[in-house]
């Protein structure tokens, strides 16, 4: 098992799970996170501090769509290991649906 950064994290980008992870797994782009799953050592210290609630196990019913994501861009997204900006308006975001469609941004962070 694996846990898997969804749609929830765009435009949120808390980061707070970045902090907990004892691995370095998380991957940084421009407007949300990804975990690596082969990285990933199912520890689960990460999903209590998502706020937003973006992180899922992998054994999840919407995990397949989501690993494949987390899969692609934590090849391509540079690793993040300290908690940065969280966006001013990240509140304003949280809970908004479909929100891949709307903003997702594949630019990797910086």
């Amino acid at each position: 098992m694996t846990y898997l950064v969804t749609e929830a994290c765009i435009r949120c980008k808390h980061q707070d799970c970045v902090q907990v992870c004892p691995v370095d797994c998380f991957h940084e782009g421009r407007n949300m996170l990804v975990i690596d799953p082969e990285e990933c050592i199912d520890c689960g210290l990460c999903l209590p501090e998502c706020g937003p609630k973006a992180i899922i196990e992998d054994d999840d019913d919407a995990s397949g769509r989501w690993l494949a994501l987390n899969t692609e861009y934590s090849q391509v997204w540079p690793v993040i290991t300290d908690k940065g900006d969280v966006p001013a308006d990240a509140d304003d975001y949280e809970g908004i649906p479909d929100k891949f469609d709307k903003f997702f941004d594949p630019a990797p962070a910086r």
